[in-house]
């Protein structure tokens, strides 16, 4: 079987990681893939939204399923297109994808089925959202209704604060056309925390928990960014809180899906707030989040390719799903100045130097060829055995990803093994894997 995975980050190196494990693949790529996916699938040099490029290449070669990890090519209907040249895809249509792409489309559809959320009011006018602020009170929680790379949410906490960001969203265009309209909800207080599941169109099935650290910095200060870490499973779920979920949020959901005409396939990703009156939908993403898949896969005992053709097939209920009770961190090194400008082109030093039973996947890397003559990176000698060398090439880097028999185990593993890699300007949260709290 042929198997094509789209994207180049760290969610991707999780999920081609994991199908490399099954024994019904014969072939599998990934487009474009990064230094760390060259380990266990061929990358070819296609980008993730050249949607063209990857129908041609799906076409050309027989694919017979792809797997869609990032959130653009899905909103500019990658799955349509692959669908009509007879390709099985996992990853929702475009008519799906409006879940993420638009801010204000999710806000409609959990009101409209009575799913809990913030209250919120939306606006496309920059002087009619000025004379808006703080109708919630503060902090005030700014959205930009379309995508902005995990990053288009802002959480001034006064008034003077909030002009600064709203002149910034609509004024200067920060966030590009994607705030062309912006969100503004209602500040939630409790703890984040994430569930992936995976949705056909009559079933949807949750993953094993995780938390996500969003901040850049530790002790949830600074600006959002698109992930520096998780665990899994997240110690702020219970039996009952689950419960809850499950006839709050997830059956609703499907119920919505299925009077709305939205043939959901994939992965379905909600952010949630647990505050004191119950689970909250902070937002829907259509795809495996990042770096929460890097700490979810790990622990799946099933065969992901099983699970994928399921959902393709709309048999996701004839599917058992098995789990390890192995608790798994995931902290994330990211380039100095991230989530703002940042250099890329710093060497990597260290990977070898990991222990065997923790995972680094790559999220923003590239291999570069060694200079001539040159001496090793790795080992500062002169060496036959390296011809290249990896670079960093984003903002997020690399996800060290860990598994023990508790979480402080897993924790303890992750952090002594991020600490024998370098690269100049390296930064990640020293506090991941504790419960954080607004």
């Amino acid at each position: 079987m042929k198997v094509l995975v789209v994207g180049g980050g760290g969610r991707e190196h999780a999920i081609c990681w994991k199908l490399a494990q099954s024994p019904k693949i014969d072939e599998l790529y990934c487009a474009p893939g990064n230094a760390g996916i060259a380990d266990v699938a061929v990358c070819v040099n296609i980008g993730a939204e050249d949607i063209e490029g990857i129908c041609g290449f799906a076409s050309a070669e027989k694919i017979d399923l792809a797997v869609i990890g990032p959130e653009v090519p899905l909103a500019m209907g990658i799955t349509d297109e692959l669908q009509k040249r007879g390709v099985k895809v996992f990853g929702p249509d475009r008519n799906c994808s409006q879940l993420e792409a638009s801010k204000s489309f999710t806000k409609k559809f959990l009101a409209k089925h009575n799913i809990p959320t913030a209250g919120y009011k939306e606006f496309t006018d920059k002087d009619e959202l000025l004379k808006a602020v703080g109708i919630y009170g503060y902090p005030m929680v700014l959205k930009a209704d379309g995508l902005a790379a995990g990053k288009g949410v802002v959480i001034p906490e006064n008034e003077a604060d909030a002009v600064a960001a709203i002149e910034e969203m609509m004024g200067q265009k920060v966030f590009g056309s994607a705030a062309d309209k912006v969100v503004v909800e209602e500040f939630l207080t409790g703890i984040e925390a994430s569930m992936l599941c995976f949705v056909d169109e009559n079933t949807i099935i949750p993953m094993e928990s995780a938390q996500d650290y969003k901040r850049v910095f530790d002790g949830d200060k600074g600006p959002n960014t698109g992930g520096m870490g998780t665990y899994s499973p997240s110690l702020v779920f219970t039996p009952e809180l689950e419960t809850q979920i499950k006839e709050q949020i997830l059956e609703p959901t499907l119920k919505g899906f299925q009077e709305d005409g939205l043939k959901f396939k994939g992965v379905l990703f909600i952010g949630l707030m647990i505050s004191e009156d119950g689970p909250k939908v902070i937002e829907f993403n259509n795809r495996f989040g990042d770096p929460e898949t890097q700490s979810v896969l790990t622990r799946l005992d099933s065969d992901l390719l099983d699970i994928f053709m399921a959902v393709a097939d709309n048999r996701l209920a004839d599917v058992e799903i098995k789990w390890s009770d192995k608790k798994a961190v995931c902290v994330v090194a990211a380039s100095g100045g991230y989530p703002g400008s940042y250099e890329k082109g710093k060497l990597i030093s260290g990977l070898d130097d990991v222990d065997d039973d923790v995972i680094v996947f790559h999220a923003g890397t590239k291999f570069a060829e060694m200079p001539e003559g040159s001496k090793c990176a790795e080992c500062a000698d002169d060496c036959d055995m390296k011809t290249s060398v990896i670079l960093t090439s984003g903002g997020r880097v690399l996800g060290v990803t860990a598994l023990g028999d508790t979480h402080e185990e897993a924790r303890a593993k992750a952090y002594d093994n991020i600490a024998r890699i370098n690269f100049e300007g390296m930064q990640y949260r020293k506090d991941i894997g504790t419960i954080n709290r607004r």
